[in-house]
């Protein structure tokens, strides 16, 4: 997937195209408003992540003009304006999806791939790694079909690992997932979370393993 971040705040665009490029997607930033229509018609992107408040033309006007010009490019709007009336007029504009801000990666990244199996025709919005099941709308976790409790950190680290399962995920993807509006966010606090959920898998047939100087592995095969 090709993706388009269009985000005035530079600390954020930088940190959304990092994130992203680390998902695996082609990702352009753009900064100014007036950049968007121009960019849009010289690039096939597959999905659009659209602040509202930006210099030039604003999102709404960015997003009423692809639409009247019949472009149907999935747009997410990422924006602080959290009123309902807001978000009405987003979706009317025609975009598909609404995130507001302050907003974890790691949800983010679950929509993305939300559009990635629209794009492909695949309609279940789950992730699955041996016994695990994670519903990425409902961001619930099921083992053998019995809900797994846990804390909204605990699901976002674990959600990282089973999109990954069988591959190291490092410590510093899992902190630059989390800690885009929590500075103090540490490897020391992975390391937390990342035990806890051990606990928490302990004969489930599912569990973490430590890759020494890289990071940690799902494994769905051998954990007792």
């Amino acid at each position: 997937m090709r993706v388009l971040v269009i985000e005035d705040d530079t600390t954020l665009g930088h940190a959304l195209q990092e994130f992203l490029v680390e998902q695996g997607y082609a990702v352009d930033w753009l900064a100014d408003g007036d950049q968007v229509l121009g960019a849009v018609a010289g690039q096939s992107y597959d999905l659009l992540l659209l602040d509202l408040n930006l210099p030039g033309l604003s999102g709404l006007d960015i997003l009423a003009k692809l639409r009247a010009a019949g472009e149907q490019v999935p747009v997410l709007i990422l924006t602080a304006r959290d009123g309902v009336e807001d978000r009405v007029a987003g979706l009317d504009a025609g975009a598909d999806d609404y995130v507001t801000k302050p907003f974890d990666l790691t949800e983010l990244a679950a929509r993305v791939r939300a559009f990635g199996r629209r794009r492909a025709g695949q309609a279940q919005p789950y992730i699955e790694a041996g016994p695990l099941q994670f519903d990425t709308v409902g961001r619930e976790v099921r083992v053998n079909g019995e809900r797994l409790s846990l804390s909204v950190r605990e699901i976002s680290v674990l959600e990282m690992l089973m999109a990954r399962a069988g591959r190291v995920v490092t410590k510093r993807q899992i902190v630059n997932s989390l800690s885009a509006w929590d500075a103090d966010f540490s490897e020391n606090a992975v390391e937390v979370y990342v035990y806890r959920l051990r606990k928490r898998l302990e004969g489930t047939g599912a569990g973490i393993q430590t890759v020494r100087g890289f990071g940690y592995l799902l494994d769905v095969e051998s954990a007792g």
